[in-house]
């Protein structure tokens, strides 16, 4: 039986390790930072999540999911990220109210229901926040991502997803006039204070740094996707 807290921990490092785009390990103080909490917290349960093979790790090194972890991380994740769906198509939430009630739904056991819900919507593949959705098989594709910050002037990019899912991140993204698939172009990078002047829908708006290494973006110079699935997250020595 697998507590709420170890299904939180799972699937933040799944949802880190997506982030970076690529097969790294995530830090333990960047774990602690994520989920809020003290490096000495995530330690321990650590010590414990390795007891049970769900992570790989030595301490002061990097955290790997093991197979088992993954598993259940990418169930998680998915029955996360379909309740936001179902809470926006369904039920008129909007896009920055959906995340605090799915990180409750999201430990509902019943795998029958999720199903259904997953039929009902049409077997989506993204949530309403530009996130791929993991298939039942537990198959998805990861987008080779770059966040705004990384943009370089005068080239244009499309926002596919964000990063911070909090209510007030997500209404400022609207007042600034983003949405997931709109084309964005960055303007100018002022050095001094780094804010980035950036052009969407003919509109011209100048954002923090902070602010654009919450968006996440493509390119046409990134690659478009790969398909994954659990065994593609083991880690061996």
């Amino acid at each position: 039986m697998v507590s709420i807290t170890e299904e939180n921990y799972l699937k933040s490092l799944l949802q880190l390790r997506l982030n970076k785009g690529k097969e790294e390990g995530v830090g333990t103080n960047e774990l602690a930072e994520y989920l809020s909490i003290k490096p000495a917290t995530a330690n321990d349960m650590l010590k414990k999540l390795k007891e049970k093979q769900w992570v790989d790790y030595e301490k002061y090194g990097k955290i790997f999911l093991t197979k088992k972890g993954k598993k259940i991380a990418i169930e998680v994740l998915r029955k996360h990220r379909l309740w936001e769906t179902f809470l926006y198509e369904k039920l008129s939430f909007t896009w920055d109210e959906v995340h605090e009630v799915a990180e409750q739904l999201e430990h509902i056991q019943s795998i029958k229901l999720i199903d259904k819900i997953d039929e009902m919507l049409g077997f989506p593949e993204f949530d309403p926040h530009g996130e791929i959705i993991p298939k039942k098989n537990g198959e998805f594709k990861i987008h080779f991502k770059k966040t705004l910050d990384e943009i370089a002037i005068g080239e244009s990019c499309k926002m596919v997803s964000v990063n911070d899912n909090s209510t007030t991140f997500l209404q400022y993204v609207v007042k600034v006039g983003l949405g997931i698939n709109n084309t964005i172009k960055v303007l100018s990078k002022q050095s001094y204070d780094d804010l980035i002047e950036i052009e969407v829908n003919g509109h011209i708006s100048s954002v923090s740094q902070r602010f654009a290494k919450n968006i996440f973006v493509i390119c046409k110079n990134c690659e478009t996707s790969k398909t994954c699935s659990n065994k593609h997250f083991e880690h061996t020595d």
